[in-house]
Order: structure tokens, then sequence, then C-alpha cells
């Protein structure tokens, strides 16, 4: 079954890159963040929890640019993940005029806030990377429509833990997914704060012949 009630262009991107058949993940998963709810998604590796984290922002926005802030959010752990899913997300944007930003700890935070003036729709960065920019108002978060975690685990750490709880605070409205294989109980303590009303969407098994990565 191929994926379906995408944005034209954005099946389109996924048709170029061989993906015409979602995985069991994706075809779980989609439907549910695409309603706008918040969403715990608990899959092995190589289910598509990344592919569906880029599948779904880039639908969330519409697949095009609009104004100069950040509408998405992707955090992951460190400054080599996000590099890593910012080259992915370039895979998909090839015919979009999406503006996506990968901001690091390696690069002087006026550095990074003089680019991101100039406009930007998808931030991707640590949970204290993003927290700098923030703290040195460095980055609007009032447009932000939907903020992502990859292998959301380390969130359990209090760095981290810390560092997520001061970043929703700080934004007013959003839709909040967390990817995973293994559900910490500790994340669960969100829903009390900026995961309420989540919903969950758990595959134990990655199907075999699945290529998709993560």
């Amino acid at each position: 079954m191929p994926f379906k009630k995408l944005n034209p262009e954005l099946q389109k991107t996924l048709t170029s890159l061989e993906m015409t058949t979602p995985t069991l993940f994706e075809s779980k998963s989609i439907p549910v963040i695409k309603s706008g709810a918040n969403v715990y998604c608990v899959a092995p590796k190589d289910s598509g929890k990344t592919s569906t984290l880029i599948i779904t922002t880039l639908q969330k926005l519409k697949y095009r640019a609009i104004g100069n802030v950040p509408r998405a959010v992707a955090l992951v752990e460190s400054k080599e993940e996000a590099s890593e899913l910012y080259n992915l997300f370039l895979e998909y944007l090839k015919t979009s005029d999406l503006r996506i930003y990968l901001a690091t700890e390696e690069i002087h935070v006026d550095i990074q806030k003089s680019e991101i003036a100039m406009g930007i729709d998808i931030l991707i960065s640590t949970p204290i990377s993003m927290n700098k920019l923030f703290l040195s108002n460095g980055i609007n978060t009032s447009e932000v429509k939907i903020l992502s975690v990859d292998d959301a685990e380390f969130l359990i750490q209090k760095s981290h833990y810390s560092a997520i709880m001061l970043l929703t605070r700080s934004i007013k409205k959003c839709q909040y997914v967390l990817y995973m294989e293994k559900m910490e109980p500790m994340l669960k303590r969100f829903k009390d704060y900026f995961m309420e009303f989540a919903k969950t969407v758990v595959v134990k098994e990655r199907v075999e012949g699945e290529e998709n990565e993560n």
C-alpha cells in the first residue's frame, strides 16, 4: 500500500527516493501524527522512525517555506546525530524551497543568530544548543508547530531533561512527537507537562524486508 494523503509534491519526492511502500511503523504512526496529537512512537531500530520524523515534519509545513522564523524543530542527542539528520532532510528537500538550519556549538552563537535571522523553516539541533540560542534571544519559538525528538531515550539524562523542559515552556502551542526504541518510565512524566493527552504508537518487531532506516 503506497503512502496516502500526503502533500502531492512530498509524494513525488518519496517516489523519487524509491519510497513507495511504507513500513509497518510508518503506516501506523504517520496518520496519528498527522492528526495533530502529541505522540510517543516506540519501535525497533530500522523500523522507519527517522523517515517518519522527516515525512511528518515536511507534511506539517505543507512542503513550502513561509515567513522567517522556524516552524519545526528536530532534536537529537549529539552534534554528530544532528549533522546526520540534517543531511537526511536534505535528501527530501531537493524540490522544495523549505529552509533548514543546523545549529551547533562549534559555530559562535552570534553567527548562528545572524544566519537564523535571514529566515529558516526547520531547525536541527540538540536541546542544549537550542537552549543557548533561546537564552541569547537567537531564536523565535512563537511559530513552532511541531517539535520532534529522535532516539529520545537520551532525555532521561539530567542536562537534556532540564533543557527540554525549559524549551517547552517557551513554546506556546505545539505538537510534540518523541521517537524511541523503548518507553522509558521517566519520559512518561512529560504527560504532566508538554505531552498532554499523548497517544502512543508501538511496533514491537521490524518486518523482514523493510529497508527504511531507523
